[in-house]
């Protein structure tokens, strides 16, 4: 059985975006940990990824024209943009900087609580009703997470209060994303993301930089390898355009399932890696647990998908039968003294863009949409 290119293609891309998500955080891990390259100042090293990105999306964009930049007024910066740059700033800030006291198995593990601390938020800004199946998924994943956590050998308090903070700010991130931007009819692509969100996070990490890092850098001699920080930073803007050729490619869903086979490859990774990630088996039980829930939260989330989906599909497929219906009548039944009008008729349906363009853009809009959502959630 031959496997189409398509196919092939959609493989690759999902592959691609495994290698670089894996990637990026051990990359990050042993650039940040003392132990390897000792570049102990993960605010640096992320203010160095936005400004990387915010020039590449700036010459993508004011350059090279390779995408538009939307329609931004200062009432949609001010209100949309600067929060969710402070928020995102926030989580990439917290999230690193567990890399210091903690391991890159633990961190995945306690990350399964994402879709807890999104779904909180989500309730609390609105976007979300609290459902008792949510609910008990949810209950279900902080029950495996503090499973994990008793399990953890090296387990730092310190490092953990980071990542679990760093969750809780991308969550709000990603609910803010929802509520504002979406609500404003704004969408925004990977490069017009960096573009408008990249700086304004580099001025918002600026300030604990410089009352937390700076004076440190000031009085330790601090190693600055240009093609290590150049080639990190890469890899980290590589992994955002991969995610939106996975999204634009298969949806979501499919980057959901495929982010569940990355964690499980990067915990087994970094434990040869890194030696001292020990993964006990009451780690490895907790962290199952909790991944059971994620799972029947995923599921969840792809049934309310499909159920809004169908409605939409259902209306479109009746809509179609019936103009064809109408234009077969109008062949069928036509006098032929009318045979002029019948044929501007022909061609008005054949022309029409409501039948021919715009129908078709409706359930991808639709989809779009719900992608976008589902992924957020």
């Amino acid at each position: 059985m031959m496997i189409s290119k398509e196919l092939l293609l959609t493989y690759f891309y999902l592959l691609v975006y495994i290698v670089l998500s894996s990637g990026v955080i051990l990359y990050n891990k042993w650039v940040l940990s003392p132990k390897y390259f000792n570049f102990p100042l993960p605010i640096t090293l992320t203010m160095i990824h936005m400004g990387f990105s915010g020039l590449v999306a700036f010459f993508l964009i004011r350059v090279f024209k390779v995408v538009l930049p939307v329609k931004m007024t200062l009432e949609i910066y001010a209100t949309c943009v600067i929060p969710i740059s402070a928020f995102f700033a926030a989580s990439l800030w917290f999230g690193n900087t567990a890399y210091l006291f903690i391991s890159v198995a633990f961190i995945q593990m306690l990350k399964a609580l994402m879709p807890v601390a999104t779904f909180f938020m989500a309730a609390i800004c609105g976007t979300d009703k609290l459902r008792c199946d949510v609910f008990l998924n949810m209950f279900l994943v902080s029950v495996g997470v503090v499973i994990s956590s008793y399990g953890e050998i090296h387990f730092n308090v310190v490092g953990t209060v980071y990542q679990v903070t760093g969750i809780f700010a991308e969550a709000l991130r990603l609910v803010l994303t929802q509520v504002l931007l979406q609500k404003k009819g704004l969408t925004l692509n990977p490069i017009t993301s960096l573009y408008y969100i990249a700086p304004c996070s580099f001025v918002f990490l600026f300030i604990p930089w410089y009352l937390l890092e700076k004076p440190e850098m000031e009085v330790t001699q601090i190693q600055f390898n240009f093609w290590i920080f150049f080639s990190n930073a890469l890899c980290a803007l590589a992994l955002n355009f991969s995610i939106f050729l996975v999204i634009g490619r298969t949806g979501a869903v499919t980057i959901r399932v495929a982010g569940v086979l990355k964690d499980w490859i990067l915990i087994s990774l970094s434990t040869l890696i890194f030696p001292e990630s020990t993964i006990t088996t009451l780690n490895i039980t907790g962290y199952a647990i909790a991944l059971c829930g994620v799972v029947m939260y995923n599921y969840l989330k792809i049934k309310e998908v499909r159920a809004s989906q169908l409605p939409v599909d259902t209306m479109l497929d009746r809509t179609a039968k019936e103009l064809k219906m109408e234009k077969k009548s109008s062949h069928l039944y036509l006098p032929d003294d009318n045979a002029d009008l019948g044929g501007n008729s022909t061609k008005s349906d054949s022309s029409d863009p409501m039948v021919d363009e715009e129908a078709p853009l409706i359930p991808s809009t639709r989809i779009s949409h719900l992608g976008r959502s589902n992924l957020s959630s």
